[in-house]
């Protein structure tokens, strides 16, 4: 993670397509959907307008409504965050806080993404917490979170898991599952309590917010929105269900674990939007869990302008060994906010 920002452009148009046939992810009708398998997300950025215009005028537009074409017309960009523990979710929003404060307000986003600890900071985007709030809470005591240590041994079970899946994801991922089933961990409720307390809003946006999990039971690959009839602190919790750290979530009769088991970014979700920010306090794969940077290729490679922002050695060192250690949550919400200013003029070419 020695790199910090990465820009590109691919000259050639976007390729349409869907997603294992859903065309309309945004719309009515795929929330909180299943993905089975490793999603060929392509659909061109006309059919994502079209599906999110659904969210601004459900019943259709009006005659003569021409705010509502003009706003469909600028629907384009998206902003992805990736997973990386509590200390991830300090510096992602330190970043976004310096960036706001350089003049690139990265909350603008038609598309917010959340993965893992990208999850909790997107859904305080997207419900409008005023970036200084978050900020002030990733300083303060970290009274509230629970204590606990994750490092290379728990890699190396994760290595081993995808060693004995063959480097297949879906075998990898329901391998990991049933580790996480039979796990002794915190009781569910604990852990559900400390994420509503990070949360500040409860209720899920209007605007457009995805957040991802992995279905303990199959492996199978799930995005929650606002229309999925399951309460924004359950989509959040699910998406940091760390396997073999806390408890899988349950949603229904299902029980869901950290979408990062999928990617850490899940980056493809923004396929088909024409400029993408992601930051992803980790930016690398491992075996069957493909990484943001390499998603971050395949969307220039399909015309996207991506900016891929990871933590420089200063942001590296602030983070610490354990991401889930919540004594460097303030240093990393420094680092982040440090560090956006070197990134502001990158990402605001990009974005603007």
């Amino acid at each position: 993670m020695t790199m910090s920002c990465q820009v590109g452009e691919a000259s050639a148009p976007p390729r349409t397509g869907s997603l294992n046939g859903h065309t309309d992810l945004l719309g009515a009708g795929q929330a909180g959907h299943y993905v089975p398998g490793r999603p060929k997300l392509r659909p061109s950025g006309r059919q994502r307008v079209a599906a999110m215009s659904s969210w601004l005028a459900p019943d259709g537009p009006g005659p003569g409504d021409t705010v509502l074409a003009s706003v469909v017309q600028m629907l384009r960009r998206a902003l992805v965050l990736g997973g990386g523990g509590v200390t991830g979710v300090a510096w992602e929003v330190g970043l976004l806080l310096g960036l706001a404060e350089a003049g690139v307000d990265l909350g603008a986003a038609d598309l917010l993404v959340g993965t893992s600890a990208g999850s909790v900071v997107a859904a305080q985007v997207a419900c409008g917490v005023p970036l200084e709030e978050m900020f002030a809470r990733q300083v303060e005591s970290a009274s509230g979170e629970i204590a606990v240590s994750i490092g290379w041994t728990y890699a190396l079970r994760l290595l081993w898991a995808g060693l004995l899946a063959g480097g297949n994801p879906e075998r990898f991922r329901t391998r990991v599952g049933a580790l996480a089933l039979a796990a002794r961990t915190v009781p569910e409720a604990d852990r559900r309590a400390v994420i509503a307390a990070r949360l500040p809003v409860h209720e899920w946006p209007d605007r457009p917010l995805l957040i991802t999990a992995v279905d303990a039971t199959d492996g199978t690959f799930v995005v929650f929105d606002r229309k999925a009839s399951v309460p924004l602190v359950d989509a959040v919790a699910a998406s940091c269900a760390v396997p073999l750290v806390w408890p899988p979530v349950t949603v229904g009769s299902r029980r869901f674990v950290d979408g990062g088991m999928r990617s850490s970014a899940n980056a493809d979700l923004a396929s088909g939007f024409d400029r993408i920010v992601i930051i992803a306090p980790h930016a690398r794969g491992g075996g069957p869990i493909p990484g943001a940077r390499s998603q971050a290729d395949a969307l220039r490679a399909h015309g996207a302008r991506v900016v891929l922002v990871t933590p420089n050695p200063d942001s590296v060192a602030a983070i610490g060994p354990n991401v889930l250690d919540a004594s460097q949550r303030a240093p990393s919400a420094h680092a982040g906010r440090e560090q956006a200013g070197p990134e502001a003029a990158v990402i605001s070419a990009a974005w603007l």
